[in-house]
């Protein structure tokens, strides 16, 4: 089998791998250092990672480039930066609110339920129109947020809250809880889904644009919550049709 190592998917996706290398640095550089680089441009780079993600996948549906090494190679590069880099980043913002002791290391959980939940999309054919468990690339947003947030001042978190987040964070990611996706089929309001995904984009672009970058994880709380709401209702349908 001939592998082709550099089409354009792949090199997408190795832009992605490259903007998650820069933020594990500017996570581990502000350990070293938290004088010196700033905190929350990760956020940035995060945001980076999440375009290259959602444009590798665009540009393999419409070359038709797709191939076992451009889904490994996906899943290494999330893995590093949706996995990595929001245990890093956690680990530097306990550090920088007077976190003391190895405690740290319970943020470590997110990249080893990040890694969990990567292996699982991968094998899971239920996760082609929804997930299940919060996708890496939301999480990793909301920390890079919130560290965005912790430096401009804008939010106040203790060492407990920051660890508490990180096992919280690390749940979602394996949970039960079915997330809807935000790939449309086509653009129609006719499909509910796809009503659905509207209405979260213009709230979350509401809630961006009033309180601004720091507030990207309240966005993120905002799609857990829709998604909950969605899975209770449909949960309710089915008991209603058994009950008639």
């Amino acid at each position: 089998m001939k592998i082709k190592y550099f089409t354009l998917p792949n090199i997408l996706t190795l832009c992605n791998l490259v903007c998650g290398i820069l933020a594990v640095l500017v996570a581990v550089s502000h350990l070293w250092d938290p004088e010196g680089v700033s905190l929350g441009s990760a956020l940035w780079l995060i945001g980076a990672s999440a375009l290259f993600d959602f444009l590798d996948g665009l540009a393999a549906r419409l070359t038709g480039q797709y191939s076992p090494l451009g889904v490994q190679l996906d899943s290494l590069a999330d893995m590093v930066s949706f996995g990595l880099v929001p245990s890093l980043l956690l680990a530097a913002m306990y550090d920088a609110v007077g976190g003391v002791g190895s405690w740290w290391v319970i943020c470590l959980g997110v990249a080893l339920c990040s890694a969990l939940r990567l292996a699982r999309f991968n094998i899971d054919p239920e996760q082609h129109e929804e997930f299940i468990g919060l996708p890496t690339p939301a999480l990793a947003m909301a920390i890079g947020s919130l560290a965005w947030a912790l430096e401009e001042g804008s939010i106040l978190l203790s060492p407990s809250v920051i660890l508490a987040i990180g096992i919280v964070g690390a749940w979602l990611l394996i949970s039960p809880l079915r997330m809807f996706s935000l790939k449309f089929r086509g653009l129609s309001l006719a499909n509910a889904t796809n009503r659905l995904r509207y209405l979260f984009i213009i709230l979350a672009l509401g809630v961006v644009i009033i309180g601004g970058l720091g507030m990207v994880w309240a966005a993120i709380v905002l799609y857990i919550l829709l998604s909950m709401a969605v899975q209770a209702a449909q949960f309710k349908c089915k008991n209603n049709s058994k009950n008639e």
